[in-house]
């Protein structure tokens, strides 16, 4: 009898342990969307340790302090939205797995902004502000300041509704909303402004243009000939050829800033000779990997799988040379405003102040990258590794012909256009095949027109939900940063 009561002890122990088991459980399942936070929590709480390293602590320099952590901010959200642009598509199409995509990404996108990023940068933006008008430093400070907080916080917006929108297109309306607060109207240059808003229509327009006719051409000439693998081992390698000669361009025009110089003749002739070198150097490889593959579309994707993977590495690596300074510029320009105590329309960028943007760009993409990733890669369109190609392609050649043009482009417009003239391509193409099968059917055997509606290739509602937010993002990030930069204003005196 003595026994019992030690049993029924070790009974209640044993059920405690079990609800602190139960506890533990609920409390890591709570926490683990907090992980995400606080690790970027910690690296912005670095960059502006960091910064109080190199600057000291006097009041004047804490501003820079707090740039500093903004400005990380910023890269954070970058990485989580403007990345998923190049890696969607690859992932869509199952061509990389999401940890591949983050891996291949946040490699080459810290790589493109340490040793491509450009080392001057426009702090006002592309001429959007004239610094005449803004004869104050401290002025001139807090408009930075401001237009740094407006976008990224425009950025974490979209992000969070999922909503794939333009990095660049919120710094220029942040640097224009300040600038208007700070100077009036007179101080925005609108013909540049006036370039910026034909883009908003031209980049996609141009990306889903091009992106469509890409698949129609390796639609007719590959996937509808009756010897398909023969008609892969002809085409294929003429495709990896104008891709290489589009990124070599490319990186050439853009990525290569810091290294020299180069005009568009000369990219394009650079373009050239690397993809005639790589239709040379593809040609016996496709031929190779092709041998004993069924006549079969599953085969013709296996053959476009590695050329999507490099196409999404060199975009990451171009991405991260360019658009690393929507992150750092207003940064660069605090620190240049602060430390000689005048401002001017271009200035060099610190090494540290490139490793906050590189960094941060790459904990964004891996804390929060995968949801606007599923978003591009999946939940516009079906992607396959042929259509995903066509849109790192278009990508890279509206690039260079809107440099051609002279015209200021959004990659994210850019990409998100080529998705979507791909998914539009394949419902026009549907519906032209259906409309034909029809008239060959008997009356009662045809497609309903509200079947034929339900069909649709293309999700309407996120199609309504990122126009939307590509109109809205420059007016949005431009009243936000007028309304901060007031704030900052009055309250600093």
């Amino acid at each position: 009898m003595a026994q019992e009561p030690q049993r029924n002890q070790w009974k209640t122990l044993d059920t405690d342990l079990n609800r602190i088991s139960q506890v533990e459980l609920a409390t890591a399942y709570v926490s683990r969307p907090l992980v995400g936070p606080g690790i970027a929590l910690a690296f912005i709480v670095l960059a502006g340790v960091a910064a109080a390293v190199f600057f000291g602590q006097s009041p004047v320099n804490m501003v820079v302090v707090f740039a500093a952590i903004f400005g990380a901010y910023m890269a954070i959200n970058i990485g989580a939205n403007d990345v998923a642009n190049n890696m969607g598509p690859a992932v869509g199409a199952n061509a990389l797995t999401m940890g591949g995509a983050i891996m291949i990404a946040a490699l080459f996108e810290s790589a493109g902004a340490l040793l491509a990023g450009g080392d001057v940068v426009s702090t006002i933006s592309k001429g959007i502000i004239d610094p005449a008008g803004i004869q104050d430093t401290k002025i001139f400070v807090w408009a930075m300041m401001a237009a740094l907080i407006s976008s990224a916080l425009w950025v974490n917006l979209a992000t969070w509704i999922g909503a794939p929108v333009s990095t660049t297109h919120s710094v220029v309306g942040g640097v224009m909303g300040a600038g208007i607060a700070a100077a009036g109207l007179a101080a925005v240059n609108w013909a540049t402004m006036g370039k910026i808003a034909a883009s908003w229509v031209i980049s996609p327009v141009l990306g889903g243009v091009i992106a469509a006719a890409f698949l129609a051409l390796i639609k007719a000439k590959i996937i509808y000939q009756d010897d398909k693998i023969a008609a892969a081992r002809r085409w294929v390698p003429i495709l990896v050829g104008i891709m290489a000669g589009a990124f070599s361009a490319y990186l050439a025009l853009k990525g290569l800033k810091k290294i020299i110089k180069i005009d568009i003749g000369t990219a394009l002739l650079i373009g050239v000779v690397l993809g005639a070198l790589a239709y040379v150097v593809t040609a016996p490889l496709i031929k190779r990997q092709s041998e004993g593959m069924e006549n079969r579309n599953k085969s013709v994707k296996i053959l476009f799988g590695l050329p999507l993977v490099i196409s999404a590495a060199l975009l990451s690596f171009a991405h991260g040379a360019n658009d690393v300074a929507n992150a750092v510029g207003p940064l660069a320009a605090i620190v240049h405003a602060t430390e000689f105590g005048d401002f001017a329309a271009k200035v060099a960028i610190p090494t540290w102040v490139m490793v906050i943007g590189a960094f941060g760009i790459s904990f964004g993409l891996f804390l929060f990258g995968p949801k606007l990733i599923r978003m591009v890669g999946s939940q516009i369109t079906k992607l396959n590794p042929m259509r995903a190609y066509c849109v790192a392609l278009s990508a890279a050649i509206t690039v260079i012909v809107a440099s051609w043009l002279g015209l200021p482009v959004s990659s994210t417009h850019i990409a998100v256009g080529g998705v979507f003239g791909v998914g539009f391509f394949r419902e026009w193409h549907m519906e032209r095949r259906l409309r034909n099968s029809n008239q060959k059917r008997p009356p009662e055997k045809r497609i309903a027109p509200e079947e034929r509606r339900r069909r649709k290739l293309v999700r309407r509602s996120h199609f309504i939900t990122i126009v939307a937010a590509w109109v809205i993002t420059v007016p949005a990030a431009a009243m936000m940063s007028g309304l901060i930069f007031l704030l900052l204003f009055s309250i600093t005196g």
